[in-house]
């Protein structure tokens, strides 16, 4: 009897001027590693979150999506379901698409923040300062809430519950020894970047993490290590994240 030939399945990242991507190349070299000979990953560069809708109709044998810059909050309104997480998150990186081409929104990036996170932590580390307001933003902060450390925002446009860049002094370095950049600023190709603030006032005592990846070690890591700091970048968070994403498809 002949062998019925595996279906074809596609996956993918939406996002913005992705061309750089992290995850085209780590599920292209998982699928030939593992011998997933039926798994095909594509990115799709889109302007308009609008085009999802195409996509989704258009791509025969799509399960799976991964959702980057600048679409992980205004996706939502497309998606015919949230997970539990997404939903007290309020951003998604990471979709199923069923054969009825329904669509559930996940988020994997909190999973993928907190695994990396808790090895670095010490005692002191109880706050943490978020630079970014974005989807990526939103995950990190849920993390840190089920780590219970406290943390607050930190915006180039604040409003009354944020802190602006401009308030970053000796006072607020010393209490918070968590700073996280969840902005892109810094990564590939304006890599000479970084986020505005005083990195003389970085310690020991401080954890610099940046989900930029691409440099490996970015402008606003560097600095921070010159003055003590404690560095990590975001691969391996995206690795966590990526994997995680894989089981959900897979479910």
């Amino acid at each position: 009897m002949k062998k019925k030939p595996k279906k074809q399945l596609k996956f993918g990242l939406v996002g913005q001027n992705i061309s750089y991507s992290f995850s085209e190349k780590y599920f292209t070299e998982k699928f030939e590693m593992g011998h997933y000979d039926n798994c095909d990953y594509a990115n799709y560069d889109i302007k308009n979150i609008q085009k999802l809708s195409q996509i989704i109709q258009e791509t025969k044998g799509l399960v799976g999506l991964n959702i980057t810059i600048p679409f992980k909050e205004t996706i939502i309104p497309y998606l015919d379901k949230l997970s539990k997480t997404a939903k007290k998150i309020g951003a998604v990186n990471c979709v199923t698409v069923s054969k009825k081409k329904k669509l559930k929104g996940h988020n994997t990036d909190y999973y993928g923040f907190k695994k990396t996170i808790t090895p670095l932590l010490k005692e002191h580390h109880k706050k943490a300062l978020i630079l970014g307001t974005g989807g990526a933003s939103k995950a990190v902060a849920y993390a840190l809430r089920k780590l219970k450390i406290e943390y607050d925002f930190v915006s180039r446009t604040p409003d009354e519950f944020q802190l602006c860049y401009a308030e970053l002094n000796t006072d607020i370095f010393d209490e918070y020894h968590i700073i996280i950049n969840t902005t892109p600023v810094g990564t590939h190709p304006n890599i000479i970047a970084c986020p505005d603030v005083n990195y003389s006032l970085f310690t020991k005592k401080h954890i610099a993490y940046d989900l930029v990846y691409n440099p490996e070690e970015s402008t606003f890591l560097r600095k921070a290590k010159e003055n003590g700091a404690k560095t990590k970048n975001g691969y391996e968070m995206l690795v966590f994240q990526a994997e995680k994403a894989w089981k959900i498809w897979n479910d």
